[in-house]
């Protein structure tokens, strides 16, 4: 008889405390930490939890590729996690500026599987390997910057070029517009 007493006090007091959240944990957060242990170290990137380990859904992703037409840049992503992951994709934001057809010049990215494509099943890892990708292969057919699509697929040197002289760092027109381009390398 004493236990089902004792029972029913440790039930009352779950209760009270789920119904003032204590103790309750976002499950975007308890899937943030499995993603984040399952991480596995990439070459050409780098992941900062800035806010330290209590805050796994916010970090940066820093990548730098060794090929394609960006190789030899450092691109920064500042990823937001809501707690509703990973019924809801990350928000990611990239704080470089950088010539890309997939990215717009305020930072925009254009990637499937941050929008209709995302399903619960992807993970963190999946989102860096999609942005690793997209530095790699920047796709004309979805753009953002509809400068950079028509310039990569109708002239993919002088899109090269762009992105080279962009990588010097200082002005550049884009799309009417005078943007100052951090120098890269």
């Amino acid at each position: 008889m004493i236990k089902l007493f004792s029972l029913k006090q440790e039930k009352e007091k779950a209760a009270a405390a789920a119904a003032s959240g204590e103790g309750k944990i976002a499950p975007g957060l308890i899937r943030m930490q499995k993603d984040v242990s399952e991480l596995k170290k990439e070459k050409g990137v780098e992941i900062d939890f800035y806010n330290g380990k209590a805050d796994l859904m916010n970090f940066k992703v820093k990548i730098s590729p060794d090929d394609g037409f960006h190789a030899g840049g450092h691109f920064t992503f500042d990823v937001k996690v809501p707690n509703t992951y990973p019924h809801d994709a990350p928000k990611v934001l990239c704080e470089t500026l950088v010539f890309h057809p997939n990215i717009d010049m305020e930072g925009h990215v254009c990637l499937n599987i941050l929008r209709e494509d995302w399903k619960p099943v992807l993970t963190i890892s999946s989102v860096i390997m999609g942005l690793q990708f997209l530095m790699l292969e920047p796709n004309a057919d979805d753009p953002l910057n509809k400068e950079a699509a028509n310039m990569l697929a109708g002239n993919r040197r002088q899109f090269a070029e762009t992105v080279k002289r962009s990588f010097r760092g200082g002005p550049m027109m884009i799309n009417g517009k005078q943007y100052d381009f951090p120098r890269q390398g």
